[in-house]
C-alpha cells in the first residue's frame, strides 16, 4: 500500500510541479487520431516515469488529428506535458522529428501511442545507453523478445523486409520498425535533423544515418503485443516502406546526407550520459 501512495504521489508531483531541473529523460509519442487511446498512454507512461524519482517530460507530437486527440492532451494541463500541433497531418516521420528535436532531456525515447511496447521495458534500453551506446533499438526479433498476436501477414511481410533491408543496406538491426526507440540527447539531435522521410519508413533512415555516422547502436529484445484498433494497414505502409528505400538510397548517392558525424562525437557521448 505504501509502495502504490508513493507511486501516486510522484504521478501528483509531476502531474502540478513544473520541473526545477532540465530533464534526464525525454519521452516523445507521436499521435495521429488517437482519442481512444492516448489518455490511457499517457497515464500509464506517467505513472511509471514519475515513479522513477528523477526529473522528465512528456511531448505527445500530434500529425493534424481530425478527432479530440488534440483537445483531451490539452485539457489535462499537465505542468511537464508538452503538446506540440500540428496543422494537417504530415505523417509520423515528421512528428517524430519535431518532437525529438524539441526534446530537452539527456536521454530520448520515441514510443508509440498504441503503447504495443509497455513503458516498463525502458529501463532494459536506458542500461544500454549507460554502457555507451548512442541508440537503443527495441526489439521483436531479438533473441528474448516476445510477440503477442502478431498476424501471420505482419510476420511475412516483416520477414521479406527486412531481408531486403539488409541486403541493400547493411544494417544489421533485425527489428528497424519497433516503436520503442532510445536516443542519447545528442544522438538524437545529430539523427533526426538530418531526417526527411515523414513517412513509416523514417525508423530505417534514422537508423542508416547511424550506421553512416558510426554511432553504437544496440538491439534490445522487448516485449511487444499487437494492439488492437490500430489504423495501420500492413500492406499500404510496406508498400511505402520499399519506395522510400529507393528515395534514402538515392539521396545517400547524391550527397543529401553528411557523410560523417558532426562535433566529437566521443565528447557528446560522455556530456549526454554523465
Amino acid at each position: 500500500m505504501t509502495e502504490a501512495i508513493d507511486r501516486y504521489q510522484a504521478y501528483k508531483t509531476w502531474v502540478n510541479t513544473p520541473n526545477a531541473e532540465p530533464p534526464e529523460v525525454s519521452i516523445v509519442i507521436p499521435a495521429y487520431n488517437e482519442e481512444i487511446r492516448i489518455l490511457p498512454t499517457i497515464g500509464a507512461i506517467a505513472t511509471h516515469m514519475s515513479a522513477r524519482g528523477r526529473p522528465w517530460e512528456l511531448i505527445v507530437a500530434d500529425d493534424g488529428s481530425t478527432d479530440t486527440t488534440v483537445r483531451l492532451v490539452e485539457d489535462l494541463q499537465f505542468a511537464n506535458l508538452v503538446l506540440l500541433r500540428a496543422p494537417a497531418n504530415a505523417g509520423k516521420g515528421d512528428a517524430v522529428r519535431r518532437g525529438m528535436l524539441a526534446a530537452k532531456g539527456k536521454l530520448v525515447l520515441f514510443a508509440d501511442a498504441d503503447q504495443s511496447t509497455p513503458i516498463e521495458q525502458f529501463e532494459a534500453l536506458e542500461a544500454k545507453i549507460a554502457e555507451g551506446y548512442d541508440v537503443a533499438v527495441g526489439s521483436r526479433k531479438a533473441a528474448g523478445a516476445t510477440v503477442r498476436h502478431k498476424s501471420v501477414l505482419r510476420r511475412v511481410l516483416s520477414w521479406g523486409l527486412h531481408s531486403l533491408v539488409s541486403l541493400l543496406f547493411g544494417i544489421k538491426v533485425l527489428d528497424t520498425q519497433c516503436g520503442f526507440k532510445l536516443f542519447t540527447g545528442a544522438a538524437a539531435a545529430e539523427l533526426f535533423s538530418q531526417q526527411k522521410i515523414d513517412g513509416f519508413s523514417f525508423d530505417l533512415e534514422v537508423l542508416y544515418l547511424a550506421a553512416k555516422f558510426d554511432m553504437r547502436v544496440a538491439e534490445v529484445p522487448v516485449e511487444w503485443i499487437d494492439a488492437p484498433g490500430s489504423t495501420v494497414s500492413a500492406i499500404r505502409v510496406s508498400l511505402a516502406f520499399l519506395g522510400d528505400l529507393v528515395k534514402i538510397k538515392v539521396r545517400d548517392l547524391c550527397g543529401d546526407y553528411p557523410q560523417s558525424r558532426s562535433g566529437d562525437s566521443s565528447e557528446s557521448r560522455k556530456a549526454h550520459t554523465s
